[in-house]
């Protein structure tokens, strides 16, 4: 029984300690044929970030600062996807929606923690960028690991605490009314919104998290990128491979922040988006960019492409036992 007397559990301080994930609990028989897409992003999304990292470990022409922070990005994006879709597959295949409640605060801050590093390895990579083409006598020397940790780890140290505060404070609320999460996974606020006290606090919480992270990080690569812009036309250079550059990391930030903004704001104002509208919002602001990243970052490349075809050719000159 989910629904219970809010007054008589209040008297006792009961708390629910387990919940059970119902996202798109609307298409009831028909929800195993979701199995199909999701199955074939998770697939396609392991696959090609594992082996994007992998050539970026073995190939030593790839061990340079923009390219690490590719195999970061690929192996957060690897992470994002295991944290929640072979938990949904199981939902939907056999019907095996229980999770514990400190299982749930642990998915939440997981899930939570690799969304921010997308933003915000955005924003490391644009710095590199912003050292090569603007300061280019200077990038060893700015990019040498004793100084890149510098501008690496007061974005680190804020995405945690933002997150592990966010989450601390969800952790604290009593679930004494209701325990179905209308999601496949616990987002912050989906999980929020079952607590029988105020929750205003969470909310403000989750917001600031958003804008000082994912919209904060996206400020500043959108300002580096004008600089960059402007120092490539004001020196004559041929700029198409820096413009290339900025603008696919600009679209890939604003795909990012626009998700996770309609994500975030669909629980918070009166809107006409339906509830599995919400929950295909949430699974795409995780599972979108891990599988248009490797394409992105890695097919459209060229010093990827080449090791690539380099890999590929290397194989077929192999010996065949």
């Amino acid at each position: 029984m989910t629904e219970i007397n809010m007054q008589d559990l209040t008297v006792k301080n009961i708390s629910f300690t387990t919940f059970t994930l119902n996202g798109y609990h609307d298409l009831k028989e028909w929800r195993p044929i979701l199995t199909i897409p999701y199955l074939l992003m998770f697939i396609f999304s392991s696959t090609s970030n594992s082996f994007l990292i992998f050539l970026i470990i073995s190939q030593r022409a790839l061990h340079s600062p923009m390219f690490v922070l590719i195999g970061l990005m690929a192996a957060g994006d690897l992470c994002s996807s295991i944290f929640i879709v072979p938990n949904m597959l199981l939902n939907f295949l056999f019907d095996w929606k229980q999770i514990s409640r400190v299982g749930c605060l642990i998915q939440m801050f997981c899930v939570h923690l690799t969304g921010t590093f997308q933003s915000t390895l955005l924003l490391w990579m644009s710095l590199d960028r912003f050292f090569a083409i603007c300061k280019p006598l200077s990038y060893h020397t700015y990019m040498q690991m004793p100084n890149f940790l510098k501008f690496v780890i007061v974005p680190v140290i804020r995405n945690i605490i933002m997150v592990a505060t966010m989450v601390s404070w969800a952790g604290k609320l009593q679930f004494c009314l209701k325990n179905e999460i209308n999601h496949c996974f616990c987002s912050h606020m989906s999980v929020v919104q079952l607590a029988c006290g105020d929750i205003s606090i969470n909310s403000i919480l989750g917001l600031l998290t958003l804008f000082f992270i994912s919209a904060a990080d996206f400020v500043l690569i959108t300002v580096s990128y004008v600089i960059i812009f402007s120092v490539v036309i004001k020196s004559g250079r041929s700029h198409s491979k820096a413009l290339n550059t900025c603008v696919t990391h600009i679209f890939v930030v604003t795909g990012s922040l626009v998700f996770a903004l309609l994500a975030s704001l669909s629980y918070r104002t009166r809107n006409n988006f339906s509830p599995n509208s919400q929950i295909f919002l949430g699974t795409m602001y995780v599972l979108f960019p891990g599988c248009f990243n490797p394409i992105i970052y890695g097919l459209r490349t060229k010093e990827i492409r080449e090791q690539l075809l380099k890999f590929i050719n290397l194989g077929k000159v192999l010996p065949q036992y």
